[in-house]
């Protein structure tokens, strides 16, 4: 697993690392297509640019049914994106629904991927947000937000082998 803020590295860490693997991997991409926005696909084709062609891509936020699946190394960039997906997905930005089953949905999907990751029969990394070093947002999602990225990045770290920290470019051995 390779946590850190913002531009600090973690996608070059785990693409790094995943060329020492293997030639052939499959790139999970959970931040989907944002139509109109050119920051967002100049993003995206930069990312693309950067992998080996031999990997196959896959955009997706079934990401436990593709480790499920999984015959090679995979990399899932990001966790964060996941779970915004997922959020969006339970109504989680919505105090009511998220009182009325939100929560709930969203804790069986965290226990759906981390028993996806436990069982992964090959090398699995996953990019993730560190989100959690800055001030207590203001709104009451945005912090729901912050917890749960917090919650699902303990998760995926307590099932992970290693765990690094990116700090400016530089990685730090957590785990």
């Amino acid at each position: 697993m390779i946590l850190g803020g913002a531009r600090s590295g973690k996608s070059a860490e785990a693409e790094r690392r995943l060329t020492l693997l293997a030639d052939d991997a499959v790139y999970v991409a959970t931040g989907g297509h944002r139509e109109g926005d050119a920051d967002w696909a100049e993003r995206v084709l930069r990312h693309r640019k950067q992998r080996p062609d031999s990997w196959e891509t896959v955009e997706t936020t079934d990401v436990a049914a593709v480790l499920r699946a999984a015959n090679r190394p995979v990399l899932v960039d990001c966790l964060t994106l996941w779970l915004t997906a997922m959020m969006d997905q339970v109504g989680a930005w919505d105090d009511e629904a998220w009182r009325d089953g939100g929560e709930r949905e969203l804790a069986a999907l965290f226990d759906e991927l981390e028993a996806a990751w436990r069982a992964a029969a090959v090398p699995v990394l996953a990019v993730s947000n560190e989100v959690g070093f800055g001030i207590v947002p203001e709104s009451a999602a945005v912090r729901r937000f912050r917890d749960e990225q917090g919650r699902l990045n303990q998760r995926i770290a307590a099932a992970s082998d290693a765990v690094v920290l990116m700090v400016a470019g530089i990685a730090v051995g957590v785990k």
